[in-house]
């Protein structure tokens, strides 16, 4: 076998760097369409990415982080990621129960009247077809890293989440900053406030997960990472910009357990 490469540190020279510059984004561009706005998602006690032998296995990653589906980078839960949202919607999705093998159906639409037709087993809403109507409320933001690098993601809010995911909204509707030149007292746009979510342990009498746990940092300072997030914002509202299906399936399959928060 061939030895292996080593990873070089050095800086890129001003020479690659120039060149690099003068290039940008050429060939790199892609038609939005066929581009997924990956989930962030929270490992659980069974989620797969814990297990070494499961293909989407994440080395490092522990209960209660933080990771991106399509890329797999992980946030470890205790420090957590600094989010500016854009946009947010609420979704109506149809999952085939788990113990009839589990796995994602699709969306109904907000007009569909079978969305009135459901009946209550336990915590679950069931439709007429026998499968389970899960309500998530899906929040399109931008994660901005400590270089002020960003990623579009969706964190969408399911089960449990949903209790954290109106808390948050009503933090939102909250907000207040002064004018700078009549002194009133106005609400800033949803993407200039810039949010850090970790993760805390939550319970009832069913068991243990964990959950979003989401504290305010304040306006942004940046006017490139405003504009960036007003850029965003605006393709998700002209339907440009959409987020992937439900982990990439787009009819059933067996779902492995714990991907989905428990309770």
């Amino acid at each position: 076998m061939g030895a292996v490469a080593k990873k070089k540190n050095a800086e890129l020279s001003t020479d690659v760097m120039d060149d690099i510059m003068e290039f940008a984004g050429e060939g790199a561009s892609y038609d939005s369409s066929e581009m997924q706005i990956p989930f962030i998602r929270i490992l659980q006690a069974m989620s797969p990415q814990l297990k070494k032998r499961e293909a989407v296995y994440i080395e490092g990653a522990e209960q209660g982080d933080m990771f991106n589906n399509v890329t797999m980078e992980l946030f470890h839960g205790e420090d957590g990621i600094t989010v500016v949202p854009c946009y947010q919607t609420t979704k109506y999705l149809e999952f085939v129960p788990r113990e009839e093998g589990g796995g994602y159906v699709g969306e109904i639409p907000v007009t569909d009247p079978i969305l009135s037709q459901t009946t209550r087993s336990g915590a679950k809403e069931m439709l007429p077809n026998g499968n389970e109507l899960v309500k998530s409320d899906q929040h399109f933001c931008l994660v901005v890293d400590e270089d002020g690098i960003t990623q579009p993601v969706v964190i969408d809010m399911k089960s449990s989440q949903l209790k954290v995911s109106r808390q948050w909204k009503t933090k939102i509707a909250m907000q207040k900053i002064k004018h700078p030149k009549t002194g009133a007292m106005v609400l800033p746009p949803l993407f200039a406030t810039q949010w850090k979510f970790t993760t805390v342990e939550d319970s009832n009498d069913q068991g243990s997960w964990f959950n979003y746990k989401i504290d305010k940092i304040g306006v942004v300072e940046s006017r490139d990472l405003l504009l960036e997030a007003k850029a965003f914002r605006d393709s998700i509202s002209a339907g440009e910009v959409k987020a992937a299906p439900e982990d990439g399936i787009s009819k059933p399959k067996p779902q492995k357990e714990g991907d989905e928060i428990p309770f």
